[in-house]
């Protein structure tokens, strides 16, 4: 019988102002329900104590459904700022499976690891599909309401920061977005100067007996990850063998389809900007689409992106 995997939830956030927002929600079991179904004749409970109900307790809906303030008269306002609610949820529950994940591998534990991936990939799958309801915004529509934004922008995530840093682009001078901020900024920058998840599996060819360079072992986490040729080369002795017997090889894949799925978003993103505001400026202070292109050529993983050229050769 397998031990049973301790989840681990990452600290995004001041924890003092997470629990201030819990309400108590009596615990049921089996034996609990069945009783209750017993008295209502298998009819839905209508009728709870004080003024709201367990559903709403638990989940918190009357903030979450409280969060929408629409800032002019434009219609397609509302659906901008639901559909990037959706997206920050969405990012924390990427970066809590991916936070797992890495936990794991610290663990030599790869089954457990990869047990996680597929959820990562239907994360991002429901991520990149965000922006099918975003584009439908008009040029005119968005206009009605984008001077509301200030300088707002979605570089500003800290949630985003996080899944990025989490897979390893890692950016100094991005995390600054944040330094006012102490709510928030001290778990980032600890995010920031720690390895990311693509680290620790370097680390963990290592442990299998994969020669890693030591460059790639110990270095400044802080710094943005460079594609490094000796690391190609441990990929390639890990794919001399793509069986499903070889789990170093089902982790790699794992990793690229995280990687293609993150750059569909990114992709998405930058041609659904594009087609909606041409080439204005951001709001944020970049150039907008210029600096998307920039973003969409970035890479996850590089050496596992560089080996595609010479597999099979």
């Amino acid at each position: 019988m397998s031990t049973p995997r301790k989840r681990v939830i990452p600290e995004i956030r001041n924890p003092e102002l997470e629990l201030s927002l819990i309400k108590d929600v009596a615990i049921s079991t089996d034996e609990s329900r069945e009783a209750t179904v017993k008295t209502t004749a298998g009819e839905p409970l209508i009728a709870f104590d004080g003024k709201s109900n367990p559903f709403i307790d638990y989940h918190r809906n009357d903030l979450l459904l409280s969060l929408q303030h629409m800032r002019s008269d434009g219609h397609d306002e509302m659906v901008f700022i639901l559909m990037t609610q959706c997206k920050e949820l969405t990012f924390k529950a990427i970066h809590y499976e991916a936070f797992n994940m890495q936990q794991r591998i610290k663990a030599d534990d790869v089954t457990g690891a990869l047990a996680l991936a597929p959820r990562i990939k239907r994360l991002f799958e429901y991520l990149v599909k965000t922006w099918d309801v975003l584009s439908t915004i008009t040029t005119n529509g968005f206009n009605e309401f984008r001077d509301c934004l200030g300088v707002s922008s979605g570089q500003q995530s800290y949630m985003y920061r996080h899944v990025e840093f989490i897979l390893g682009n890692k950016s100094v001078r991005l995390a600054q977005a944040h330094a006012n901020n102490p709510d928030v900024y001290p778990q980032l920058k600890a995010s920031l100067n720690s390895p990311s998840l693509y680290d620790d599996v370097l680390a963990l060819l290592h442990r299998r007996g994969i020669s890693v360079p030591e460059r790639a072992l110990q270095r400044n986490w802080s710094e943005t990850y460079a594609s490094n040729a000796d690391v190609e080369k441990a990929w390639l002795a890990v794919y001399a063998d793509p069986t499903p017997d070889n789990d170093l090889y089902l982790l790699g894949e794992a990793l690229i389809e995280i990687a293609d799925l993150f750059s569909q978003y990114r992709w998405r993103h930058f041609t659904s900007v594009e087609r909606i505001l041409g080439f204005k400026p951001g709001t944020g202070g970049s150039a907008g689409v210029g600096w998307l292109k920039h973003v969409v050529e970035h890479r996850f993983f590089p050496e596992l992106w560089a080996i595609r050229t010479v597999l099979g050769a």
